[in-house]
């Protein structure tokens, strides 16, 4: 497998004081971000999962200035990105979300189209498919996952990362999505508290 140039280098530097702990919803945005970047079908998800898996983005969006002359490790601390810690739980389950992601999307596409009137999968903005096609994996393959705490955290997912209305339509859509995979008998979820 080719890997990707500098990816850990210095020009995309992780920092060595902070870091975060990774939760479920930031393994969701990582599938995000994953799937936005191959979305050009020129790169494997695989390729590039060590660098944005890992990593929590500095976009140096910093509201004030330092107040004293830095160094320049002290520069490259600032501007580096956060480092991420995952349990093996959640890395797998960013995999497997992917996997099962990829694996749907024609099925998933379908269902987009049918049930999001009046609009065309090519006129749907790339991260709210994205994000329809990730629910609609979540739906299908993760049985112990409550139907409601896939649709809000993909409902976050939009508000942080896609249009204001964004998360108005997704919830339209995945709202009848729901009712289809009912229908259909694709939608199982097992254990308590998982049945609407």
């Amino acid at each position: 497998m080719m890997g990707i140039p500098n990816a850990d280098s210095a020009s995309f530097p992780l920092s060595n004081d902070r870091h975060i702990v990774g939760t479920r919803r930031k393994a969701r945005e990582k599938v995000m971000q994953l799937l936005v970047a191959c979305s050009t079908g020129e790169i494997a998800w695989e390729e590039i999962f060590p660098h944005i898996v890992q990593r929590d983005f500095n976009f140096n969006d910093q509201e004030t200035e330092p107040k004293k002359l830095l160094t320049p490790d002290e520069i490259l601390e600032l501007e580096s990105d956060t480092r991420i810690n995952w349990d093996d739980s959640e890395l797998q389950f960013i995999k497997d979300l992917t996997t099962r992601t990829m694996e749907e999307m024609e099925y998933s596409d379908g269902l987009i189209e049918r049930f999001a009137q009046n609009w065309e999968l090519d006129r749907i903005a790339l991260i709210d498919r994205i994000l329809l096609r990730m629910a609609v994996a979540e739906l299908i393959h993760f049985p112990e996952i409550p139907t409601k705490v896939t649709i809000n955290e993909i409902i976050e997912l939009a508000k942080g990362y896609s249009t204001d209305k964004s998360n108005v339509f997704i919830n339209g859509v995945l709202d009848a999505v729901v009712v289809g995979l009912t229908t259909s008998e694709r939608l199982k979820k097992f254990g308590r508290g998982l049945h609407e």
